[in-house]
């Protein structure tokens, strides 16, 4: 037996994905159903042709686009897959709760144990990252979107969604990377922890115990009935 499972992992990324990714494409089904009936009872068939076209060619480029972009999602979920596989062999005492919602934050994982709690927002990157001047870059590069500052406002949700169940807990920050293409052993940047996926649970069980056994069964019930 390990850590106490609530919710799957994965599931709000898959879901999303798909919706963002794939409307534009009913939108223009809708478009060319409406401007192909225009062209047999239209007054300008050849102007509707001409324009029904050009919907179907971006139906085509926004078909490819879109793919791509579920494939990343899909990507994601599966690194999602993986940290919480690595986070449930925690020991009994533990409870992780995946897709966490919390203050309108979709948080990937939080682990809640004698330890404490951790938000823990998973990257499926295959670059190599590092932690250069405050920054978390990937082969060199900053990501189009900030990781560490993610990682630092989901905890901030979780910590505000507990206090107003009843909980005045802190929420540590984890950025970890599912991948384990982190250059360096786990370490602190900005307030955020980076780690890879191989030693997340190592480095969690490896703090300073600060919630007793009640406290934690509290905290998870909570997490579980009333957040």
């Amino acid at each position: 037996m390990g850590a106490v499972r609530h919710g799957n992992p994965g599931e709000w990324a898959r879901v999303t994905g798909t919706v963002i990714s794939l409307w534009p494409l009913f939108a223009c089904f809708t478009a060319l159903g409406a401007l192909g009936a225009s062209i047999f009872f239209g007054r300008n068939p050849a102007v509707f042709a001409g324009i029904f076209t050009a919907c179907l060619l971006l139906t085509a480029a926004l078909w490819r686009k879109g793919l791509r972009r579920v494939e990343s999602f899909f990507k994601g979920a599966r690194g999602e897959e993986r940290v919480a596989g690595l986070l449930e062999m925690l020991p009994v005492g533990w409870h992780v709760f995946h897709d966490f919602e919390a203050g309108g934050y979709h948080v990937d994982h939080v682990a809640v144990g004698p330890t404490g709690v951790y938000a823990v927002e998973t990257k499926n990157w295959r670059g190599r990252v590092t932690a250069e001047k405050g920054e978390v870059l990937v082969d060199g590069v900053l990501p189009d979107r900030a990781p560490l500052g993610q990682a630092a406002a989901e905890a901030k949700a979780v910590e505000a969604a507990l206090r107003k169940a009843g909980c005045d807990v802190e929420a540590v920050p984890v950025l970890c990377m599912a991948s384990d293409t982190f250059a360096e052993p786990a370490s602190r940047v900005g307030g955020t922890v980076v780690v890879n996926a191989s030693g997340v649970a190592a480095w969690v069980l490896g703090r300073p115990v600060v919630l007793s056994a009640d406290r934690v069964a509290r905290l998870a019930q909570l997490m579980e009935t009333s957040v």
